[in-house]
């Protein structure tokens, strides 16, 4: 009952939807109704505000990192653990408090990485600086953070279990980033920074709800 109750806990905490509650606590529009309509921190910075952008970005790091510091704080065995960090990033993912349409996951995975070793949180996100800072693709530095992940982890870590759900985590964050794979091969994806489009062009554009 106690691992049930830890594993409900991760996913709950995973769900809160950080983009969604910074947004309309700082009187902006539902990052779902523009852009690319997903509810992460690139999508905010469409919105022109940084600080929400920001804010929205550690909202969904610090809930995956809190997950796993808790599981570690409670002694659980390295396969409660990788349950508690896969379902923290599911949760995020799938959120129940937005009828399991969440974001990518991008920014709750980083947390989930930091949590379970700094050097494999750091390593991933120095890729993912890389490629944003030299194309501007958030999106592409996403998933080269995912590829990249699981080897990284495999190096640093001794634990099968905690490695096994860092490749699911990126194999979905890499399916959640199908619509994404396809405006980047196109030419037409948006880069870091763009300000959200007029009410005309969201409305001819469709939206990923992912």
């Amino acid at each position: 009952m106690n691992a049930i109750l830890v594993l409900l806990a991760a996913f709950l905490i995973g769900s809160i939807p950080f983009a969604v509650i910074v947004s309309k606590l700082m009187g902006l529009g539902d990052p779902r109704s523009y852009g690319s309509g997903n509810p992460g921190a690139t999508n905010v910075l469409r919105s022109g505000n940084k600080l929400a952008a920001l804010l929205t970005l550690l909202g969904d790091a610090i809930k995956g990192t809190f997950a796993v510091a808790l599981a570690q704080a409670l002694h659980l065995i390295p396969a409660m653990i990788a349950a508690v960090a896969l379902l923290v990033f599911l949760g995020h993912v799938f959120s129940v408090f937005l009828r399991f349409k969440g974001g990518k996951g991008v920014a709750t995975a980083a947390g989930v990485l930091l949590g379970l070793d700094w050097r494999i949180g750091l390593a991933t996100l120095t890729i993912w600086l890389l490629v944003a800072i030299t194309t501007r693709y958030s999106s592409l530095s996403a998933l080269c953070a995912a590829i990249a992940a699981p080897f990284i982890a495999h190096y640093f870590l001794h634990a099968p279990d905690l490695t096994s759900a860092i490749v699911l985590m990126s194999a979905i964050l890499i399916w959640r980033h199908t619509g994404n794979i396809k405006k980047l091969l196109a030419g037409q994806e948006g880069r870091i920074g763009s300000k959200k489009s007029s009410p005309n062009a969201d409305a001819a554009e469709p939206q990923e709800k992912a």
